[in-house]
């Protein structure tokens, strides 16, 4: 759009015969939530009106007194004196109104050669940037968190489940370094949709480009885009970028999720593997005696609300011709909300993570229920010889012998062992420890204490490099 302002604010005035109804402006102004974009805005017009004037299609008067009006305008959102008008529609119109009023017909050429599809397309990659960028940084502060947790208990014994039984021992380092993975894969992705998010849609105008001889890749220098939108088209109305970004941030805030159900049922006083810092948790109104851990079970909960904003982009986007439609309008809460939750969520995860306390002896306890080593004699017997299958199967009489007796496998005698195999000599004890159990697990991914440490070492290395 390139008409100029009315006295009443209105970029189109002049074509309609009568005003816009209250209720439809209430209806579609976007300006009480995309006002956030405001700072982003500004950035985009300043690198926009320095290429105009570069080029020769506005003065530098003209592009001084723009520069001049805009630091004002910063000046007065930031102070909280800004009036922002619904009338006014949204983020873009506040402030070009604004400008117009500081500097006169200089702010009336700002929008030369650029709409406001091109404008607001950039402004959320340029926002959409900074959040990356910010979330990036949360999670290397939670891994760093999780290190650090990991590290103090690289020998800390407790079970490993599959189907929620007792599977095998392995360390509780180990397993907090398997969320220290799925945050570094998170991360990953963060940074792989960043690439297609630091693109610039401007100079696209409305869709088909301008007649103006503008410089889109001075424009793209200037403000740190990695190059230009090739298809004007595309250009206006392409919301991949913030599908992909809530896709990534719905696959991390499932790996919150996760944690935050071990968390929870690892706090439970049936389970007691660890307590959460007081800090994290609330009573109970009527229980005196509870605490809850709120901040893992609410963040279980914003989980879906963060998979529901991916659906809501994706149907949004699914029946739109091209170019730009309204619809998109409905592109920023979602988007908003998804980059906040994920934001909040990350930087209190960092810090629950380091008021967490770990209670080992009841982790050992429990790693000496459920028969946690018997894969460990089946792989003693399968290294003396016998095949695996027939290895499984002795275990597994061995396994129904000690239900039966109501002992472990390690409190069985040497004879009561050897009637499942004769393999079986006095070394199987070591065997069937549970440091002996953890301990053979001695490779890249193992859950031995000396790989644990290894793994440790590997990651802060990387991110260090980072």
């Amino acid at each position: 759009m390139t008409a100029q302002l009315s006295k009443k604010g209105e970029a189109w005035s002049a074509r309609f015969s009568e005003p816009v109804s209250d209720l439809v402006k209430r209806y579609t102004a976007s300006v009480f939530f995309d006002k956030r974009l405001a700072a982003v805005d500004m950035q985009g017009s300043l690198a926009h009106a320095e290429m105009l004037a570069h080029q020769g299609i506005i003065s530098t008067e003209d592009y001084a007194a723009i520069q001049r009006g805009l630091a004002q305008i910063k000046n007065e959102i930031e102070g909280g004196q800004f009036e922002w008008l619904l009338d006014l529609e949204d983020v873009h119109l506040n402030i070009e109104k604004r400008l117009t009023e500081l500097v006169g017909d200089a702010g009336k050429r700002l929008h030369t050669g650029r709409s406001r599809n091109d404008q607001v397309a950039t402004d959320i990659r340029l926002y959409l940037r900074g959040v990356i960028d910010d979330i990036a940084g949360l999670l290397r502060e939670l891994r760093l968190a999780l290190l650090d947790l990991a590290e103090q208990h690289a020998d800390t014994i407790m079970p490993g489940f599959t189907h929620m039984q007792v599977a095998q021992p392995i360390t509780f380092g180990h397993h907090i370094l398997a969320y220290v993975e799925m945050f570094g894969r998170d991360a990953e992705r963060m940074l792989d949709c960043r690439k297609r998010v630091n693109r610039l849609p401007l100079g696209a105008a409305a869709l088909a480009g301008t007649t103006f001889p503008i410089d889109r890749q001075r424009v793209a220098d200037t403000l740190g885009f990695d190059e230009v939108c090739r298809n004007s088209l595309d250009a206006v109305s392409d919301r991949d970028f913030a599908i992909e970004f809530c896709a990534a941030a719905a696959l991390v805030m499932t790996h919150v999720s996760r944690m935050s159900e071990e968390l929870v049922i690892w706090m439970s006083p049936r389970i007691g593997f660890i307590d959460i810092a007081d800090r994290f948790c609330t009573g109970s109104s009527i229980m005196p005696q509870k605490k809850n851990p709120d901040v893992p079970e609410l963040a279980r909960g914003k989980t879906g609300r963060v998979n529901g904003h991916l659906i809501a982009l994706l149907t949004l986007m699914k029946g739109q011709p091209l170019a730009y439609n309204k619809d998109n309008q409905e592109d920023k809460e979602p988007l908003f909300d998804t980059a906040d939750t994920l934001c909040d969520t990350l930087r209190i995860f960092a810090d629950m993570a380091r008021g967490i306390s770990v209670r080992p002896e009841a982790m050992r306890a429990a790693a000496l229920q459920g028969y946690a080593t018997a894969t460990d004699l089946a792989d003693y017997l399968v290294k003396k010889g016998l095949p695996f299958r027939d290895a499984h199967e002795a275990v597994a009489h061995a396994v129904r012998a000690c239900v039966d007796q109501g002992c472990d496998l390690s409190e069985m005698t040497l004879e009561q062992l050897r009637a499942f195999s004769d393999l079986i000599e006095d070394d199987i004890f070591g065997v069937l420890t549970l440091e002996g159990s953890v301990a053979a697990r001695d490779h890249i991914g193992g859950t031995a204490p000396r790989q644990v440490r290894l793994a440790i070492e590997a990651v802060r290395s990387r991110l260090a490099a980072e």
